[in-house]
């Protein structure tokens, strides 16, 4: 009789392991397809909307995606979950991607120097500290090229303070020439440099008057 009992108890145990197993399980899978459910209906989120709450919105999306990856550790066969988390982020990442260029594009458009730092040296390579410490040895002379050619492409569209930030934006430049020429700037890229701001120089100095005295004379009428 005993050891009937102790079967049907360990029957009980084993049962109760299983069932407890199996609930394991069926919650990690509901993890999983409520991440990339989650994703799939987030991604369609008006991108206004979505940039007016985006820190919320890529903070919740990130503790989903940590669940997801845990409740693998559930599973028997994580494949076919693994294939659908992966795919989840894969597309979310490609949405977060266009609403965080749209949040710098505001932010941008909300600070028209940042822009203009931006549209001449790359995306936050430039400060308010105007410090150009990523300029080097290797890079400074494309460095001038870049800029020299942006601005001579885009000359017809600034503004008087546009040409005034662009004059600060070369000293700032030429300032950390200085120092570069120290750190074994070549004399082969010295003098491509040299025959840049030759160029350079007489452009900004006659746009920049330019656009002063149309300031001026609009100011008069």
């Amino acid at each position: 009789m005993k050891s009937k009992f102790l079967v049907l108890a360990a029957a009980v145990i084993a049962f109760g392991f299983t069932s407890c197993k199996n609930e394991q399980e069926e919650q990690a899978k509901k993890t999983v397809d409520n991440y990339s459910s989650y994703v799939d209906s987030v991604s369609n989120v008006a991108l206004n909307d979505a940039k007016a709450n985006w820190d919320a919105i890529n903070a919740d999306s990130q503790r989903r995606l940590e669940e997801a990856k845990a409740a693998l550790a559930q599973l028997k066969d994580k494949t076919a979950a693994e294939e659908k988390i992966n795919s989840a982020e894969t597309k979310y990442s490609e949405w977060k991607m266009k609403v965080e260029e749209a949040v710098a594009a505001d932010a941008a458009a909300a600070d028209p120097k940042t822009a203009l730092r931006n549209s001449l040296f790359g995306e936050g390579k430039v400060g308010a500290d105007m410090k150009f410490d990523w300029v080097n040895a290797a890079n400074i002379h494309k460095t001038y090229q870049d800029f020299i050619h942006t601005v001579e492409n885009n000359k017809d569209k600034y503004t008087r303070e546009d040409w005034d930030e662009i004059k600060v934006l070369y000293e700032a430049l030429d300032n950390r020439k200085n120092t570069v020429e120290k750190e074994g700037l070549s004399s082969e890229d010295n003098l491509k440099i040299a025959g840049l701001k030759v160029k350079f120089a007489p452009m900004l100095k006659v746009n920049r008057i330019g656009e002063k005295a149309k300031e001026n004379s609009a100011a008069k009428e």
